[in-house]
């Protein structure tokens, strides 16, 4: 299948998201009264289904439940207006307060089930003599991503479109389990200046002055899928961007000469200067298999958030890999 990043249909756009309405209206209407905390209890999972797994793949999975429990949290704690996890959350997840944070109807009983089943992969993990879960990646996964460790990724930002393009590289230093690492090469920049992103594509830090989205995508990119988020400045508290995505498009794209699964989310918000705001819209286009970030589009009148990133091209390590 090959995926055209042309505009959709407004139409479609519209009925998509009144799809999306409508589910999100249904679930509201089924969860009833809020669960208390101290209600929400596991749901049973047998480490049974786990026997034949391997110590790696018990590993990944349990990364898998501690990133969609960690999602789910995240929604309730937004819509609740808490913000106890806008600080930054990791993968490794407390689950006495996600469940404090007082889930109902259907995030309560995902919860319940994703810890039931966090429970039964410790479970398998013990029985089987698995050592700590590591930090980095196994070396299968690392080798079905579409970026290998020293390659520089190479973008063009410009403000505008009739603005002078300037060169934003970046140096894959590290993949780790949730989150991969970036380094500006030596030279370029003042600094080590290092960017951290999670597997969803959430740029979790940045240089300052560059802009970030920590809680912006959800883990779940699939087509329809509605998330929430801020996009900041680093370093300047006051300069923030209130935005909601809604994933347009998906589908394998080649971009730099690489192959990957990609999302179009589609971004609308406000800027928030002083007692007014400013409208920010845009698209961010990101691998669904390791969130790398592919395309920014912001169009603002606020100028911290009009900016096109494009990902031109990706140049393998100053130590080139032997051919085959």
């Amino acid at each position: 299948m090959r995926l055209s990043f042309r505009p959709f249909p407004a139409a479609a756009v519209a009925a998509v998201r009144h799809a999306v309405w409508l589910v999100t209206a249904a679930a509201l209407g089924l969860s009833g009264c809020a669960t208390r905390s101290a209600d929400v209890a596991p749901e049973p999972s047998s480490a049974a289904e786990f026997v034949s797994w391997d110590c790696d793949r018990i590993d990944d999975e349990l990364e898998r439940v501690q990133q969609r429990a960690a999602d789910v949290a995240y929604s309730v704690d937004e819509r609740a207006g808490n913000n106890i996890l806008a600080l930054g959350m990791g993968l490794s997840v407390f689950w006495p307060a996600l469940f404090a944070l007082r889930p109902d109807g259907l995030e309560a009983a995902e919860l319940s089930r994703l810890k039931g089943r966090d429970e039964a992969l410790r479970s398998a993990s013990r029985a089987q003599g698995c050592p700590p879960t590591r930090d980095t990646l196994s070396a299968a996964r690392a080798a079905a991503l579409p970026l290998v460790l020293g390659e520089r990724l190479v973008y063009e930002d410009r403000a505008s479109p009739k603005a002078a393009p300037a060169e934003q590289v970046m140096v894959l230093t590290a993949l780790r389990r949730g989150e991969i690492e970036y380094r500006s090469p030596p030279g370029t920049q003042p600094g080590a200046e290092v960017w951290r992103q999670d597997l969803a594509g959430n740029l979790l830090s940045a240089p300052a002055g560059a802009l970030a989205w920590p809680h912006l995508l959800r883990s779940d990119l699939s087509l329809g899928v509605v998330s929430a988020g801020d996009m900041l400045l680093v370093g300047d508290p006051l300069t923030r961007a209130r935005l909601r995505g809604q994933v347009v498009a998906v589908g394998p794209q080649t971009v730099a000469g690489r192959r990957f699964d990609v999302a179009v989310v589609e971004l609308f918000g406000d800027a928030q200067r002083g007692d007014a705001s400013t409208r920010v819209e845009g698209a961010i286009v990101v691998d669904r298999t390791n969130g790398v970030l592919l395309r920014l589009d912001l169009r603002s009148a606020n100028g911290s958030f009009a900016l096109q990133r494009r990902l031109l091209r990706v140049d393998e390590p100053r130590a080139a890999r032997p051919p085959g």
